[in-house]
């Protein structure tokens, strides 16, 4: 399947699962008469595979080592991404950042296998709004000296991600114009 092919069909995925309109409060705290419920695509069998295979597309060329995002919205495209990189010959490591630590057991803010120095990452998330919750997550990765490479989300709903996010190759997906044609 060609990449235009795959960005069609996932953006049909998008338009027909994951819009919703109606006032709704946003992660951002700011007010919308639309929602975008990007987990009704992440976790849908066909667009959890669409989504997957265009990061992998995306990552290309990176010589990303790791692949990770806040928990939750980025889960199952950091799965999908991983397991489809198992076959590329270029597996790269899966990891979930929490919005803060545990207070029990490892009391980890970073899951999955540690991130080393050195190491370049690509963060990826479902909707991103003004980009405060990838930036946080970011920060906690650098704390680790790991790089951001990339940060790649399926939507973007253009209220201030690029400009928060802008020194990090802030890639979506699709952005809420697409959404919208």
């Amino acid at each position: 399947m060609d990449e235009a092919k795959l960005r069609s069909d996932l953006l049909e995925l998008v338009k027909q699962k994951a819009m919703m309109k109606g006032d709704r409060t946003l992660a951002s705290g700011k007010k919308s008469d639309f929602y975008i419920d990007g987990k009704q695509v992440t976790l849908d069998a066909q667009g959890i595979f669409l989504t997957g295979k265009i990061v992998i597309n995306m990552i290309h060329g990176t010589n990303a080592d790791a692949v990770g995002g806040p928990i939750i919205g980025a889960d199952p495209i950091v799965a999908a991404v991983a397991l489809l990189s198992s076959q590329s010959g270029h597996p790269v490591r899966a990891f979930l950042v929490r919005k803060e630590a545990k207070d029990h057991g490892m009391q980890k803010q970073i899951e999955g296998p540690p991130l080393k120095k050195g190491d370049r990452v690509v963060v990826v998330e479902d909707v991103v709004t003004t980009g405060a919750s990838v930036l946080k997550a970011i920060k906690e990765i650098e704390k680790m000296h790991a790089k951001v490479v990339k940060v790649i989300c399926l939507v973007d709903r253009e209220e201030g991600a690029d400009e928060t996010l802008a020194g990090y190759n802030f890639s979506p997906i699709f952005s809420v114009r697409d959404l919208k044609s």
